[in-house]
């Protein structure tokens, strides 16, 4: 078993006992909850006649089912508005800080809890979200839990876990022009697989990490959950701690200092153990796109779809479903294909970097006849400061639909959704059938800029001849 990680110093510091199943009694730090999972836990607690013991380690804000055009209440959507009737309620019973539509802090959760200082380096994080993995990039160790599992968080702060192997995922190098962090982890799920990190947590390191800023960061430890690994981390340095210095719940004055010294002492040894290690090469990573149903199904733009005999043979089976579902022949180029939506956001991409980045590209260009595209910032403080900076301007100008923040089209619990089989081309985490909206909608990952330059080409198009 691993030695000396970051993982294992964190682990033993939050373990408060062992249960007889042989799982960790693990203490939650920080708990993060939206509308959707949190609703049936809470009634859960009620029908136990129990409190929510730390209820100062838990913050609420709803994303999931928000409307990003018209959001007025009650919602039109009226299973919707109960999700929010019972969060509001929950959180004002039990006294729990809810960021709520027009507070100024409401948000994607993995958004709001980084940009506010809440996530920090050493600490355990839970949330009823699969992408929970995203606030590793901080040097956390944080999950996805289910909601039985956010009831035990709400009841007792604690979780029982098995401990988790640890894979040091090393990527060395700069990346070329046009590629990003999204290309990173797709091209590491794709080589490693969808089910290659179950029963690891991933530890992202070598020059390519060390390079990026922290919402780089994110987004690769966003989507280690799609490649099987209960949660990824990055250890944390400079680049963190400048981060973090001056939020909202970052430590102030001496404290900061002594925090700083702490969360040093966490990186993992010179000389740790791991329970295995893999090692890519920057100069490896093309802009990358998912041509099937699963993460790991992905291709650099310039390849082609594969062919059944050039894959393992235990992916041909859902390699056929693919083919058929997504409308894609196994030999054809990815690069050229139609695209009809274009959605740039998410937990995985919809930060102020992210945003900055696609503007910075679309200026003077203009979305293809026939295409929607629309931009979602990914909370109320992002949304607040590309405007300041006049990206709004910038996406109108050139065709974009500028919204309020919330998850959107990633999952279509709201009105984003795709209609019968359009194709989209989105900067969200997950491509599985139906996960848009729509029973046989379609969607190819890429990174936020490879989605705008399918948006002004109306076709999936190699960013680099563009740039």
């Amino acid at each position: 078993m691993s030695q000396g990680t970051l993982f294992d110093k964190v682990w033993d510091l939050h373990t408060v006992g062992v249960l007889p199943s042989g799982q960790t009694q693990l203490f939650i730090g920080l708990h993060l909850i939206h509308e959707v999972t949190s609703p049936q836990a809470f009634a859960m607690l009620k029908e136990r006649g129990l409190k929510v013991l730390y209820p100062q380690r838990t913050i609420a804000t709803v994303d999931h089912i928000v409307p990003t055009e018209d959001q007025a209440r009650p919602f039109a959507d009226v299973l919707a508005e109960e999700m929010m009737q019972a969060l509001e309620q929950s959180c004002k019973e039990h006294n729990i800080t809810f960021h709520n539509i027009g507070s100024g802090n409401q948000g994607i959760v993995h958004v709001i809890a980084p940009e506010q200082g809440l996530t920090q380096p050493g600490m355990t994080i839970a949330c009823g979200d699969s992408h929970t993995s995203t606030h590793g990039a901080f040097g956390a160790i944080s999950f996805g839990i289910g909601t039985s599992q956010v009831r035990d968080v709400l009841a007792s702060q604690t979780l029982a876990l098995a401990k988790l192997k640890v894979r040091r995922v090393e990527v060395n190098g700069s990346l070329r022009s046009g590629v990003y962090a999204k290309d990173v982890i797709l091209h590491i799920i794709r080589n490693l697989g969808v089910k290659g990190g179950v029963g690891y947590a991933y530890e992202f390191a070598g020059t390519t990490f060390e390079q990026m800023n922290m919402e780089e960061r994110m987004t690769v430890c966003n989507m280690s959950i799609e490649g099987g690994a209960r949660c990824g981390y990055v250890n944390p340095d400079q680049i963190t701690f400048d981060y973090i210095q001056g939020k909202d719940f970052a430590p102030k004055a001496a404290d900061w200092e002594q925090a700083v010294s702490w969360w040093t002492s966490l990186q993992s040894d010179p000389d740790a153990v791991y329970d295995d290690v893999v090692v890519f090469d920057a100069a490896d990573i093309a802009p990358t796109v998912t041509w099937g149903i699963t993460p790991g199904q992905g291709i650099a733009v310039n390849e082609v779809v594969p062919r059944p005999e050039a894959l393992p043979e235990s992916e041909r089976v859902i390699a056929s479903e693919a083919y058929k579902y997504m409308e894609l022949e196994a030999g054809a180029p990815i690069q050229g294909t139609k695209v009809d939506v274009c959605f740039i956001g998410s937990c995985t991409n919809g930060r102020l970097s992210d945003l900055q980045e696609v503007a910075h590209f679309a200026k003077g260009k203009h979305v293809a006849k026939g295409v929607k595209a629309f931009v979602v910032p990914g909370s109320e403080r992002v949304k607040q400061q590309a405007e300041a900076e006049g990206l709004d301007k910038i996406f109108q100008e050139a065709g974009f639909e500028w919204r309020e923040a919330g998850c959107s089209m990633c999952l279509a619990m709201n009105p984003d959704k795709l209609q019968g089989n359009q194709l989209s081309a989105s900067s969200s985490n997950r491509n599985f059938k139906g996960r848009q909206g729509s029973s046989s909608g379609r969607t190819l990952l890429m990174s936020p800029v490879m989605v705008a330059a399918a948006a002004v080409t109306g076709e999936v198009t190699d960013v680099r001849s563009l740039i």
